[in-house]
Order: structure tokens, then sequence, then C-alpha cells
């Protein structure tokens, strides 16, 4: 599976970003656990893409093995001191991108610079911020797209198809609440690894409109 990109309505191969043995590696992983991925062609080079519903830490796997099949590099946001000797070089290397959150500008006004000034950029976040259920996603993938000027691409890990969906993707338009009730309609009936967990899909932000 070659990724594909959205150019004034026409698709186009995206260049490779991870090399052939990684890409194998993806697929083997995939085969291995009985998944499926199935992809829409990509708006660009630069994005936000939100993975959903989180209530497993093997939801990182398949988002990992996901992008390797893919051929994607992803970049994820991480605790600045996860960067520091021994293991700093690992979470380089798998994507991590240091948020030192004492800055006095915040982490996604960092991030969304970092986006802005780079050619190819795909940010991966789990909106709902943690592995247990809460009333709210964290927003902050929102605001970062819309910052950086760049689209976000809902992709669904849906444990009851063993299905990995890389599917719709939406420009922020600054119309929280439209654009929140598009991204509920993708992930209507997607399941998580284990339901009872998993998030309310909506911000606190709708709550002003």
């Amino acid at each position: 599976m070659k990724a594909k990109k959205l150019i004034d309505g026409k698709e186009f191969e995206m260049q490779p970003q991870i090399n052939i043995l990684v890409h194998w590696l993806g697929r083997f992983l995939v085969w291995l656990f009985g998944w499926t991925i199935t992809s829409a062609p990509f708006p660009g080079d630069k994005f936000v893409l939100v993975g959903a519903p989180h209530t497993s830490n093997m939801d990182f796997l398949f988002l990992l093995a996901t992008s390797w099949v893919l051929r994607l590099k992803l970049h994820w946001i991480g605790k600045h001191t996860l960067f520091r000797p021994p293991i700093g070089w690992l979470s380089k290397c798998l994507g991590g991108i240091p948020v030192d959150r004492r800055a006095s500008h915040g982490a996604v006004d960092q991030i969304a610079n970092q986006i802005k000034n780079t050619e190819e950029f795909i940010l991966v976040i789990a909106p709902s911020g943690t592995r247990k259920q809460t009333d709210f996603w964290k927003s902050g993938f929102y605001w970062i797209a819309s910052k950086a000027e760049v689209p976000i691409v809902c992709t669904a890990l849906d444990y009851a198809k063993k299905l990995v969906d890389v599917g719709m993707s939406i420009w922020p338009s600054g119309d929280v609440l439209a654009d929140m009730n598009a991204i509920r309609a993708f992930y209507e009936g997607i399941q998580g690894r284990f339901p009872h967990k998993q998030a309310t899909i909506r911000l606190r932000e709708e709550l002003a409109q």
C-alpha cells in the first residue's frame, strides 16, 4: 500500500518517508495481529493526524505499524525530560518532539511554528489525552492545526473490525461545533479495545457556542 495525497482534487503518490525494511516490518505486524488498513488520499504533506479511540497501549503500536505500512514518518509530542539520556535517542528515533512546558510560550504555539517551518510534517495526537474515560477531548490538536494552517486527518482504531481507517480530513474552520460534529460523525460506531474507557468526543470550547 502506498500513501497518496490530493492536489487540486487529483491523486498523487507521496514520496516514501520510511525505508522498505521498516515498511515490511509494519506489514508483518499488521498481518500478525490480523488487522486491516484502509486509507483515503492525504490532503498534502503536512497535517495533524488524530488517533482515536485511545483506550490501550496497543493503540500506539497499531498507529506506528500503520505509518510504516503507508511509509509515513509520524511525529508525536513528549515532555522534554523524555529526551534526556539514556532513552532520549529512542524517543527521537520514533519521531518524538520535546516540548518544554516551562517555556513562556505554550506547547500549541511551539508545535504549530515547527509545522509551519517544515516542508513535510505529520503530527499524531490522541486527543483524549489518557486511556481512561473522560468527558472531553483535549483541544490541542484542533488549535495546532488551526495555527499551523494544516488539515486534520481522522484515524479510527476499530477493534471490533480489527481495522485502522485513515479516513476523513477536515480543515479547521474556526466553527468548533460544526467541525466537531463532522469528526463525531466519522467516529460513530467505532469500538476501542476497551469500549467502557472511550472518551466523549467533544471539546470544552463547544460549550461556549
